[in-house]
Protein backbone atom coordinates (compact mmCIF):
# COMPACT_ATOMS: atom_id res chain seq x y z
CA UNK A 1 0.00 0.00 0.00
CA UNK A 2 1.28 3.43 -0.90
CA UNK A 3 -0.04 6.99 -0.78
CA UNK A 4 0.43 8.48 -4.25
CA UNK A 5 -0.96 12.01 -3.77
CA UNK A 6 -2.06 14.26 -0.93
CA UNK A 7 -3.94 17.53 -1.45
CA UNK A 8 -4.82 19.83 1.45
CA UNK A 9 -6.64 23.12 1.79
CA UNK A 10 -7.49 24.93 5.03
CA UNK A 11 -6.26 22.12 7.28
CA UNK A 12 -4.94 23.58 10.56
CA UNK A 13 -1.99 25.87 9.81
CA UNK A 14 -1.10 24.19 6.52
CA UNK A 15 -1.40 26.14 3.32
CA UNK A 16 -2.84 24.86 0.06
CA UNK A 17 -0.69 21.85 -0.71
CA UNK A 18 -0.34 19.12 -3.30
CA UNK A 19 2.33 16.53 -2.55
CA UNK A 20 3.37 13.37 -4.35
CA UNK A 21 5.30 11.33 -1.78
CA UNK A 22 7.76 8.67 -2.82
CA UNK A 23 8.08 5.04 -1.90
CA UNK A 24 10.08 4.31 1.22
CA UNK A 25 10.71 6.79 4.02
CA UNK A 26 9.52 10.35 3.37
CA UNK A 27 11.10 12.78 5.83
CA UNK A 28 9.37 16.02 6.83
CA UNK A 29 11.73 18.22 8.82
CA UNK A 30 11.71 21.70 10.27
CA UNK A 31 11.41 23.57 13.54
CA UNK A 32 8.66 22.81 16.02
CA UNK A 33 5.12 24.19 15.50
CA UNK A 34 5.53 24.54 11.73
CA UNK A 35 2.96 21.94 10.67
CA UNK A 36 4.75 18.59 10.51
CA UNK A 37 2.43 16.76 12.89
CA UNK A 38 -0.58 18.45 11.28
CA UNK A 39 0.35 16.80 8.00
CA UNK A 40 0.52 13.35 9.62
CA UNK A 41 -2.82 14.05 11.29
CA UNK A 42 -4.44 14.61 7.90
CA UNK A 43 -3.24 11.20 6.70
CA UNK A 44 -4.45 9.49 9.86
CA UNK A 45 -7.85 11.15 9.51
CA UNK A 46 -8.20 9.73 6.00
CA UNK A 47 -7.57 6.24 7.37
CA UNK A 48 -9.84 6.39 10.42
CA UNK A 49 -12.20 9.35 10.06
CA UNK A 50 -10.82 10.64 13.34
CA UNK A 51 -8.00 12.82 14.57
CA UNK A 52 -5.21 11.31 16.64
CA UNK A 53 -5.10 14.53 18.70
CA UNK A 54 -8.61 15.90 19.24
CA UNK A 55 -12.22 14.75 19.44
CA UNK A 56 -13.49 17.95 17.81
CA UNK A 57 -13.36 17.95 14.02
CA UNK A 58 -13.72 21.73 13.80
CA UNK A 59 -10.34 22.16 15.52
CA UNK A 60 -8.68 20.83 12.37
CA UNK A 61 -10.00 23.74 10.30
CA UNK A 62 -7.53 26.62 9.95
CA UNK A 63 -8.16 29.66 12.17
CA UNK A 64 -9.03 31.94 9.25
CA UNK A 65 -10.84 29.26 7.24
CA UNK A 66 -14.49 28.27 7.13
CA UNK A 67 -13.81 24.78 5.84
CA UNK A 68 -11.07 22.28 5.19
CA UNK A 69 -10.49 19.74 2.42
CA UNK A 70 -8.28 16.66 2.17
CA UNK A 71 -7.88 14.50 -0.90
CA UNK A 72 -5.70 11.42 -0.87
CA UNK A 73 -4.99 8.75 -3.51
CA UNK A 74 -3.87 5.32 -2.31
CA UNK A 75 -2.34 2.57 -4.43
CA UNK A 76 -3.29 -0.92 -3.29
CA UNK A 77 -2.31 -4.26 -4.75
CA UNK A 78 -5.23 -4.50 -7.16
CA UNK A 79 -6.51 -0.95 -7.50
CA UNK A 80 -6.19 2.71 -6.60
CA UNK A 81 -8.62 4.37 -4.21
CA UNK A 82 -9.42 8.01 -3.49
CA UNK A 83 -10.48 9.48 -0.17
CA UNK A 84 -12.06 12.95 0.03
CA UNK A 85 -12.70 14.70 3.34
CA UNK A 86 -14.70 17.89 3.81
CA UNK A 87 -14.75 19.60 7.21
CA UNK A 88 -16.98 22.60 7.78
CA UNK A 89 -17.73 24.57 10.92
CA UNK A 90 -21.04 23.67 12.59
CA UNK A 91 -21.68 20.96 9.98
CA UNK A 92 -21.17 17.23 10.10
CA UNK A 93 -17.99 16.09 8.34
CA UNK A 94 -18.29 14.65 4.86
CA UNK A 95 -16.16 11.74 3.67
CA UNK A 96 -16.27 10.12 0.23
CA UNK A 97 -14.61 6.95 -1.00
CA UNK A 98 -13.93 6.88 -4.74
CA UNK A 99 -16.37 9.75 -5.16
CA UNK A 100 -19.20 8.04 -3.28
CA UNK A 101 -20.16 9.61 0.09
CA UNK A 102 -19.96 7.11 2.93
CA UNK A 103 -23.00 6.77 5.17
CA UNK A 104 -21.20 5.14 8.11
CA UNK A 105 -17.65 5.68 9.33
CA UNK A 106 -17.13 1.93 9.27
CA UNK A 107 -17.32 2.08 5.46
CA UNK A 108 -14.05 4.02 5.45
CA UNK A 109 -12.02 1.42 7.32
CA UNK A 110 -9.86 -0.70 5.05
CA UNK A 111 -9.27 2.01 2.46
CA UNK A 112 -5.97 3.02 4.08
CA UNK A 113 -4.17 1.12 6.85
CA UNK A 114 -1.86 3.12 9.11
CA UNK A 115 0.39 2.46 12.09
CA UNK A 116 1.35 5.50 14.17
CA UNK A 117 4.60 5.86 16.12
CA UNK A 118 4.89 8.87 18.44
CA UNK A 119 6.42 9.93 21.76
CA UNK A 120 2.91 9.50 23.21
CA UNK A 121 3.26 5.74 22.69
CA UNK A 122 4.54 5.59 26.26
CA UNK A 123 0.99 6.33 27.37
CA UNK A 124 0.08 2.89 26.06
CA UNK A 125 2.29 1.48 28.81
CA UNK A 126 2.14 4.11 31.55
CA UNK A 127 -1.38 5.53 31.50
CA UNK A 128 -4.72 4.02 32.55
CA UNK A 129 -6.76 1.24 30.93
CA UNK A 130 -8.64 3.71 28.72
CA UNK A 131 -5.50 4.35 26.65
CA UNK A 132 -4.98 0.65 26.07
CA UNK A 133 -8.63 0.06 25.15
CA UNK A 134 -8.40 2.88 22.60
CA UNK A 135 -5.32 1.24 21.13
CA UNK A 136 -7.14 -2.09 20.89
CA UNK A 137 -10.26 -0.62 19.38
CA UNK A 138 -8.51 1.48 16.73
CA UNK A 139 -6.42 -1.45 15.53
CA UNK A 140 -9.37 -3.83 15.45
CA UNK A 141 -11.62 -1.28 13.74
CA UNK A 142 -9.05 -0.89 10.96
CA UNK A 143 -9.02 -4.65 10.47
CA UNK A 144 -12.72 -5.43 10.84
CA UNK A 145 -15.84 -3.45 9.99
CA UNK A 146 -17.79 -6.06 11.94
CA UNK A 147 -15.82 -5.18 15.06
CA UNK A 148 -16.50 -1.49 14.48
CA UNK A 149 -20.23 -2.19 14.19
CA UNK A 150 -20.24 -4.37 17.33
CA UNK A 151 -18.35 -1.70 19.26
CA UNK A 152 -20.75 1.05 18.19
CA UNK A 153 -23.73 -1.06 19.16
CA UNK A 154 -22.21 -2.03 22.49
CA UNK A 155 -21.59 1.54 23.59
CA UNK A 156 -25.04 2.65 22.38
CA UNK A 157 -26.68 -0.06 24.47
CA UNK A 158 -24.37 0.60 27.43
CA UNK A 159 -25.48 4.23 27.46
CA UNK A 160 -29.14 3.18 27.43
CA UNK A 161 -28.57 0.67 30.23
CA UNK A 162 -26.79 3.22 32.41
CA UNK A 163 -29.60 5.72 31.90
CA UNK A 164 -32.11 3.05 32.87
CA UNK A 165 -30.11 2.13 35.98
CA UNK A 166 -30.39 5.73 37.16
CA UNK A 167 -34.15 5.68 36.55
CA UNK A 168 -34.56 2.36 38.38
CA UNK A 169 -33.03 3.91 41.47
CA UNK A 170 -35.88 6.42 41.43
CA UNK A 171 -38.57 4.02 40.21
CA UNK A 172 -37.77 0.33 41.08
CA UNK A 173 -40.62 -1.05 38.96
CA UNK A 174 -38.58 -0.24 35.84
CA UNK A 175 -36.16 -3.03 36.72
CA UNK A 176 -38.25 -5.53 34.75
CA UNK A 177 -37.35 -3.67 31.52
CA UNK A 178 -33.62 -4.14 32.10
CA UNK A 179 -33.57 -7.70 30.76
CA UNK A 180 -33.91 -6.63 27.11
CA UNK A 181 -30.94 -4.28 27.33
CA UNK A 182 -28.86 -6.88 29.17
CA UNK A 183 -29.41 -9.45 26.43
CA UNK A 184 -28.18 -7.06 23.75
CA UNK A 185 -25.25 -5.87 25.86
CA UNK A 186 -24.15 -9.46 26.43
CA UNK A 187 -24.48 -10.35 22.74
CA UNK A 188 -22.23 -7.54 21.52
CA UNK A 189 -19.97 -7.65 24.59
CA UNK A 190 -19.13 -11.32 24.03
CA UNK A 191 -18.22 -10.62 20.40
CA UNK A 192 -15.90 -7.80 21.45
CA UNK A 193 -14.23 -9.92 24.14
CA UNK A 194 -13.63 -12.74 21.66
CA UNK A 195 -12.17 -10.41 19.01
CA UNK A 196 -9.89 -8.69 21.53
CA UNK A 197 -8.68 -12.00 22.93
CA UNK A 198 -7.82 -13.39 19.48
CA UNK A 199 -6.08 -10.17 18.43
CA UNK A 200 -3.95 -10.00 21.58
CA UNK A 201 -2.95 -13.66 21.35
CA UNK A 202 -1.46 -12.92 17.93
CA UNK A 203 0.00 -9.57 18.97
CA UNK A 204 1.69 -11.18 21.98
CA UNK A 205 3.60 -13.67 19.82
CA UNK A 206 4.80 -11.13 17.26
CA UNK A 207 5.67 -8.38 19.77
CA UNK A 208 7.70 -10.88 21.82
CA UNK A 209 9.71 -11.71 18.68
CA UNK A 210 10.30 -8.00 18.01
CA UNK A 211 11.47 -7.32 21.56
CA UNK A 212 13.69 -10.39 21.54
CA UNK A 213 15.41 -9.13 18.39
CA UNK A 214 15.62 -5.58 19.70
CA UNK A 215 17.28 -6.57 22.98
CA UNK A 216 19.38 -9.44 21.68
CA UNK A 217 17.33 -11.95 23.64
CA UNK A 218 17.77 -10.18 26.99
CA UNK A 219 14.09 -9.33 27.55
CA UNK A 220 11.07 -11.61 27.22
CA UNK A 221 7.82 -9.74 26.57
CA UNK A 222 4.38 -11.07 27.47
CA UNK A 223 1.15 -9.24 26.61
CA UNK A 224 -1.82 -10.39 28.68
CA UNK A 225 -5.46 -9.59 28.05
CA UNK A 226 -7.25 -8.70 31.28
CA UNK A 227 -10.97 -8.70 30.47
CA UNK A 228 -13.50 -7.46 32.97
CA UNK A 229 -15.49 -10.61 32.10
CA UNK A 230 -14.21 -13.78 30.53
CA UNK A 231 -16.10 -15.23 27.59
CA UNK A 232 -19.38 -16.67 28.82
CA UNK A 233 -19.32 -14.78 32.13
CA UNK A 234 -21.12 -11.54 31.29
CA UNK A 235 -24.59 -12.83 32.20
CA UNK A 236 -23.41 -14.01 35.61
CA UNK A 237 -21.45 -10.81 36.29
CA UNK A 238 -24.35 -8.52 35.37
CA UNK A 239 -26.84 -10.51 37.43
CA UNK A 240 -24.60 -10.77 40.47
CA UNK A 241 -23.79 -7.06 40.50
CA UNK A 242 -27.20 -5.71 39.55
CA UNK A 243 -27.92 -4.00 42.87
CA UNK A 244 -24.49 -2.40 42.91
CA UNK A 245 -25.01 -1.15 39.34
CA UNK A 246 -28.38 0.33 40.34
CA UNK A 247 -26.86 2.00 43.39
CA UNK A 248 -24.00 3.51 41.35
CA UNK A 249 -26.07 4.20 38.25
CA UNK A 250 -23.50 2.59 35.96
CA UNK A 251 -22.48 -0.80 34.56
CA UNK A 252 -19.37 -2.09 36.28
CA UNK A 253 -18.57 -5.15 34.18
CA UNK A 254 -18.07 -5.54 30.46
CA UNK A 255 -15.55 -4.72 27.70
CA UNK A 256 -15.62 -1.04 28.65
CA UNK A 257 -13.64 -2.07 31.76
CA UNK A 258 -11.01 -4.24 30.00
CA UNK A 259 -7.25 -3.75 30.28
CA UNK A 260 -3.99 -5.07 28.84
CA UNK A 261 -0.93 -5.98 30.91
CA UNK A 262 2.65 -5.88 29.61
CA UNK A 263 5.26 -8.03 31.33
CA UNK A 264 8.99 -8.37 30.82
CA UNK A 265 9.95 -11.56 32.58
CA UNK A 266 7.95 -11.56 35.79
CA UNK A 267 7.80 -7.75 36.10
CA UNK A 268 4.87 -5.64 34.97
CA UNK A 269 6.39 -3.01 32.70
CA UNK A 270 4.02 -0.23 33.79
CA UNK A 271 4.98 -0.40 37.46
CA UNK A 272 8.45 -1.92 37.49
CA UNK A 273 9.98 -1.47 34.04
CA UNK A 274 12.67 1.10 33.40
CA UNK A 275 12.03 4.03 31.05
CA UNK A 276 14.06 2.19 28.42
CA UNK A 277 12.02 -0.99 28.84
CA UNK A 278 8.78 0.96 28.58
CA UNK A 279 9.90 2.61 25.35
CA UNK A 280 11.14 -0.68 23.93
CA UNK A 281 7.88 -2.42 24.81
CA UNK A 282 5.85 0.29 23.08
CA UNK A 283 8.14 0.12 20.02
CA UNK A 284 7.90 -3.68 19.80
CA UNK A 285 4.11 -3.47 20.07
CA UNK A 286 3.85 -0.93 17.25
CA UNK A 287 6.16 -2.97 15.03
CA UNK A 288 4.03 -6.03 15.71
CA UNK A 289 0.99 -4.12 14.41
CA UNK A 290 2.66 -3.90 11.00
CA UNK A 291 2.97 -7.68 10.72
CA UNK A 292 -0.57 -8.23 11.96
CA UNK A 293 -2.07 -5.86 9.39
CA UNK A 294 -0.02 -7.49 6.64
CA UNK A 295 -1.10 -10.98 7.71
CA UNK A 296 -4.77 -10.02 8.02
CA UNK A 297 -5.18 -7.91 4.88
CA UNK A 298 -2.35 -8.80 2.51
CA UNK A 299 -1.46 -5.10 2.40
CA UNK A 300 1.46 -3.24 3.95
CA UNK A 301 0.29 -0.37 6.16
CA UNK A 302 1.54 3.19 5.75
CA UNK A 303 3.63 4.26 8.75
CA UNK A 304 3.32 7.65 10.46
CA UNK A 305 6.34 8.38 12.65
CA UNK A 306 5.98 11.62 14.56
CA UNK A 307 9.29 12.77 16.07
CA UNK A 308 10.08 9.32 17.43
CA UNK A 309 13.81 9.18 16.70
CA UNK A 310 14.60 11.86 19.27
CA UNK A 311 13.11 9.59 21.95
CA UNK A 312 15.22 6.54 21.01
CA UNK A 313 18.87 5.77 21.56
CA UNK A 314 21.14 4.93 18.63
CA UNK A 315 20.58 1.16 18.73
CA UNK A 316 16.79 1.53 18.84
CA UNK A 317 16.89 4.09 16.04
CA UNK A 318 18.83 1.65 13.87
CA UNK A 319 16.48 -1.22 14.70
CA UNK A 320 13.41 0.86 13.86
CA UNK A 321 14.79 2.12 10.55
CA UNK A 322 15.84 -1.36 9.47
CA UNK A 323 12.50 -2.83 10.53
CA UNK A 324 10.48 -0.50 8.27
CA UNK A 325 12.48 -0.98 5.09
CA UNK A 326 10.25 -1.74 2.13
CA UNK A 327 7.31 0.18 3.61
CA UNK A 328 6.10 3.68 2.86
CA UNK A 329 6.63 5.88 5.90
CA UNK A 330 6.13 9.54 6.77
CA UNK A 331 8.66 10.60 9.38
CA UNK A 332 8.85 14.00 11.08
CA UNK A 333 11.92 15.42 12.78
CA UNK A 334 13.51 18.76 13.56
CA UNK A 335 16.78 17.87 11.85
CA UNK A 336 18.23 15.18 9.60
CA UNK A 337 19.88 12.75 11.98
CA UNK A 338 22.68 10.40 10.94
CA UNK A 339 20.42 7.45 11.76
CA UNK A 340 18.19 8.17 8.75
CA UNK A 341 20.55 9.64 6.14
CA UNK A 342 21.38 6.33 4.50
CA UNK A 343 17.71 5.35 4.30
CA UNK A 344 16.43 8.32 2.28
CA UNK A 345 17.01 9.77 -1.17
CA UNK A 346 16.70 13.26 -2.61
CA UNK A 347 13.11 12.52 -3.64
CA UNK A 348 12.01 11.73 -0.08
CA UNK A 349 12.92 14.92 1.76
CA UNK A 350 10.50 17.78 2.52
CA UNK A 351 11.09 21.02 4.41
CA UNK A 352 8.22 22.35 6.55
CA UNK A 353 8.02 26.02 7.56
CA UNK A 354 5.04 28.22 8.45
CA UNK A 355 2.56 25.68 7.14
CA UNK A 356 4.29 25.29 3.78
CA UNK A 357 5.81 21.98 2.68
CA UNK A 358 8.36 21.93 -0.13
CA UNK A 359 10.80 19.37 -1.56
CA UNK A 360 14.30 20.02 -0.24
CA UNK A 361 17.04 18.00 -1.85
CA UNK A 362 20.06 20.27 -1.74
CA UNK A 363 21.03 19.87 1.94
CA UNK A 364 22.09 16.26 1.80
CA UNK A 365 22.56 15.53 -1.89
Amino acid sequence: MQILEVSLQGFRNLGKLHIKPSEGINVFYGKNAQGKTNFLESLYFCATGRSMRTKNDWQMIGFDEEESHIRLVVAKKNRNERIDVHLKRDTKKGIARNGVPIKKLGDLFGTLYTVVFSPEDLSLIKEGPGERRRFLDMELCQLSRIYYFDLQQYYRILKQRNNLLKEIKKKPSLQETLFAWDQQLIEYGERIIGARRDFLLRLDIIAAEKLNALTGGLDRLKIIYKPSCELGQMTEKLNRNLQRDIYLGSTNYGPHKDDILFYIGDKEVKSFGSQGQQRTTALATRLAEIDLIREETGEDPVLLLDDVLSELDESRQKFLMESIQGLQAFLTCTGIEDAIKKYISKNNLFFVENGQISPENEILF
